[in-house]
């Protein structure tokens, strides 16, 4: 079977549509599938749920989306770096689910291993916690979490092996590998794809079974969400 798709475009193709659910990999700028992103934006698809732990910049990564009004709903932990985002929030133009980073990450990793719901004791007496069913375990309090099964999984990672093994970048490994475990439909965007074999057993951070498509994007632009330096004279 051949996962290896000539274009960002060509590997959405006949898989995304409108309203539908969508995880997106990264952490802030780092581990974005830029191309994926992009290509996603021509398409002209809208009313999207997206689970994304940031939401982008104004103009980079979501931001293009958020921009473009396709998102109609971000399933999100942090959203403080895009004004178009807050602009959308506090106008009424864009729901949000805030969620735990931590939760989050296990949303995603229970979708993934087929695990409908778990108990956390994040965000218990709170408004995370409103409308969920609550149960005592020990003594503690403890709120329920329904697990996130996007129907497709955009991620970024470093390489991928013909078979779809994929090695992450150091820290750029983040969200992608739960969002990838979660989707229904797995897209990843990587800068090298060698011969498969060709990456040690012990090298491979995701097994191909859970990637269906692969794009090749050799040279991502890769910004810097605050780039701060020291003073110089």
């Amino acid at each position: 079977m051949n996962k290896i798709y000539p274009s960002a475009a060509a590997a959405l193709e006949g898989v995304v549509g409108s309203g539908q659910l969508l995880a997106v990999g990264g952490f802030g700028l780092c581990g974005i599938p830029e191309a994926l992103i992009e290509a996603l934006k021509a398409t002209g698809v809208k009313d999207l749920t997206v689970i994304s732990n940031n939401a982008g910049v104004d103009g980079f990564g979501l931001g293009k989306l958020l921009e473009t009004r396709q998102i109609r709903k971000m399933i999100s932990s942090y959203v403080g770096e895009n004004k178009e985002f807050e602009r959308q929030y506090l106008a009424g133009e864009l729901e949000l689910e805030f969620t735990p980073q931590g939760t989050l990450a296990e949303k995603l990793r229970a979708g993934g291993a087929g695990i409908p719901a778990f108990f956390t004791k994040t965000g218990v007496g709170t408004m995370v916690a409103e409308g969920k069913e609550l149960r005592e375990f020990d003594g503690e309090t403890y709120v329920m979490e329904r697990s996130l099964v996007p129907d497709v999984a955009l991620v970024k990672a470093d390489v991928a092996d013909r078979s779809g093994n994929l090695r992450f970048n150091l820290t750029a490994r983040n969200f992608n590998p739960a969002c990838a475990m979660a989707g229904k439909v797995c897209i990843v965007e990587v800068e090298r794809i060698v011969a498969t074999g060709e990456l040690a057993p012990d090298d491979i951070h995701l097994p191909g079974i859970y990637v269906h498509r692969i794009v090749h994007n050799p040279t991502p632009e890769k910004r810097i969400e605050k780039l701060t330096t020291r003073p110089r004279k």
